[in-house]
């Protein structure tokens, strides 16, 4: 009787499974020859399984008051409502444009030498006798005799430039006790089988959001931003993981 090894068995599943969905891929792709895309029908995206709803900071429900026989609500900053980003869970519009270009290019020489020579043909007349203690080929004339020489050369070039013009919506996640706020947003887009992802967080001062609703990011105090991807083309571009490790752990 045949019988496969336990070892074995969880990957022939694995397998198994891999090719039936392989399988029904290619008979649904083989359907639509000749067919225009069909196009996903308007549904409920809370009656997936997969959902989950989202959590965020929220601001207090505040009780509106209003000053006796005026129509300016305390602490409003315009006649109409003011449609700028105060409050947690506020929403405000980033506008990333980076042009930066640095370029550096520097060379040090540096060069010395040192000597020291010493000519004692006297030394009270125990020359002789010095010549005789110490060595036959010692002359006095060059008792002493002494020389360094050192050179050091370095050379750095830098030539860096970077263009990143993006917009983002960041989410307000706080209020400083001096009425600055935390920002932070997230914006991910997905092309076939690669995600390019947006991050940015940094501090506002409301005084600085314009009419529209919008900052730029120079005006983003303590900015962090990260704009990077993932995918099929990320996993490419960077070395294997052996690789990696090799390179850390190989001292030469």
């Amino acid at each position: 009787m045949f019988r496969i090894k336990s070892h074995l068995l969880i990957p022939a599943i694995v397998m198994s499974a891999a090719l039936q969905l392989s399988a029904c891929s290619t008979f649904s792709r083989l359907s639509n020859v000749g067919e225009v895309p069909n196009l996903k029908p308007i549904e409920d995206p809370t009656t997936k399984n997969n959902y989950k709803p989202v959590k965020l900071p929220m601001p207090q429900q505040e009780r509106q008051i209003y000053q006796a026989n005026s129509l300016w609500k305390a602490g409003a900053r315009t006649f109409f409502k003011d449609q700028r980003a105060a409050r947690i869970g506020d929403i405000l519009t980033v506008n990333i444009d980076i042009t930066d270009s640095a370029k550096f290019d520097n060379t040090t020489t540096r060069s010395r030498s040192n000597s020291e020579d010493a000519n004692l043909d006297n030394i009270l007349g125990f020359e002789t006798d010095l010549v005789q203690a110490l060595n036959s080929n010692l002359d006095p004339a060059s008792l002493v005799k002494l020389g360094s020489a050192s050179t050091s050369t370095g050379a750095g070039k830098v030539d860096r430039k970077e263009s990143i013009s993006l917009t983002v919506a960041a989410l307000v996640t706080q209020v400083l006790p001096n009425g600055n706020l935390v920002i932070q947003g997230t914006q991910e887009v997905r092309v076939n089988y690669e995600v390019r992802e947006l991050l940015l967080t940094g501090i506002v001062r409301p005084e600085d959001i314009s009419n529209s609703n919008t900052i730029d990011h120079t005006q983003v105090a303590e900015a962090r931003i990260s704009y990077g991807g993932r995918g099929h083309l990320s996993d490419v571009q960077q070395p294997r993981y052996g690789q990696q490790i090799y390179d850390i752990l190989m001292p030469f």
